[in-house]
């Protein structure tokens, strides 16, 4: 039978919890370490906490029951409100200890990073990656600085970008980060069902969602380790796609600043440009600036462009076929 009655009460969530610094949370707070502590006292995993959930007609997913502990999000709407009730039940709690805590005003999270700039002020596309991004379940800013970033695009023998790989080098600026969202948009005629993501450095695939109409593909790349604060990271992964029309450029958008850039292209002997040049833009509209023309080299026949401290907005190599 479950206690009931002020959870305020020292004694209800001392023997409710069965631990004093369970209770203490339940008491204090913040929601995110209560809720951690009470599923670690339970002994309860996350996908069995699921599955009692959706026995209760309730569907909420791991991701977001590992960010909820995790403190990266907060449960606000209804169907969120409804399943804390349902963990309450679950984890064997007084009523209402959980939904009491989210009342409470939000910890103070330290310094807050400056505001990204969103997908659709980058990209045409933007409105349908950030609708796939969503979906997904990922905090806004994935708990991640990028501090270095090295990407290798190879142009095929009919102009057509046939696949791109990144190197990256991360920070996590909170803690139990263990993922990363990729984004990549073909060319037009592109068809997403024939791309394959491929992780190949520490990490590995997991929900891949596909935009046809827009040409995008988003990937969930699942780090080989949790990151606590602080920690740095390296992965790596690849998309092939060759599904597109003869391509005439390739671009990166850049929500935050900071951080190293690196952008090679390197073109097939079969199909060389008659000339390449590295441009900046401010967003989808708007016109190319700091034009500088790139030398293929003569044996590998690749431009490339390096960038030690990236700021909003987008970087890119162009290239004219006639």
């Amino acid at each position: 039978m479950r206690p009931t009655g002020n959870t305020t009460d020292t004694t209800d969530t001392t023997d409710a919890a069965g631990t004093p610094e369970l209770g203490r949370l339940l008491r204090a707070g913040p929601f995110h370490l209560a809720l951690r502590a009470a599923l670690a006292a339970r002994g309860l995993p996350l996908h069995r906490v699921q599955h009692r959930l959706a026995a209760r007609g309730i569907k909420v997913g791991v991701t977001s029951l590992s960010y909820w502990q995790q403190g990266a999000r907060r449960p606000r709407h209804p169907e969120s409100l409804r399943a804390v009730t349902a963990l309450e039940q679950i984890l064997e709690l007084p009523d209402g200890a959980l939904l009491r805590l989210l009342a409470s005003p939000e910890p103070d999270p330290g310094p807050a990073r400056p505001a990204a700039r969103p997908y659709r002020a980058l990209f045409s596309m933007g409105g349908a990656v950030e609708r796939l991004l969503d979906g997904m379940e990922l905090p806004s800013d994935g708990g991640l600085h990028t501090l270095g970033h090295h990407e290798r695009v190879r142009i095929g023998p009919a102009g057509e970008m046939r696949v791109r790989e990144s190197q990256q080098i991360v920070r996590a600026h909170r803690d139990g980060v263990d993922r990363y969202l990729a984004v990549h948009h073909g060319d037009p005629g592109c068809d997403v069902s024939r791309m394959r993501v491929t992780a190949y450095e520490n990490c590995r695939t997991g929900r891949v969602r596909c935009h046809p109409e827009a040409g995008v593909v988003v990937a969930e790349l699942l780090f080989d380790a949790r990151l606590r604060r602080g920690d740095t990271y390296v992965f790596g992964y690849a998309v092939e796609d060759g599904t597109g029309a003869r391509s005439g450029e390739y671009v990166r958008g850049f929500s935050y600043a900071g951080g190293q850039y690196m952008l090679q292209v390197r073109f097939d002997e079969a199909a060389l440009p008659v000339r390449c040049r590295r441009f900046a833009r401010s967003g989808p509209d708007s016109p190319r600036t700091g034009l500088t023309d790139l030398t293929p080299s003569g044996r590998h026949r690749a431009v490339h462009l390096l960038e030690q401290s990236v700021r909003r907005g987008i970087l890119g190599i162009a290239w004219d076929w006639d």
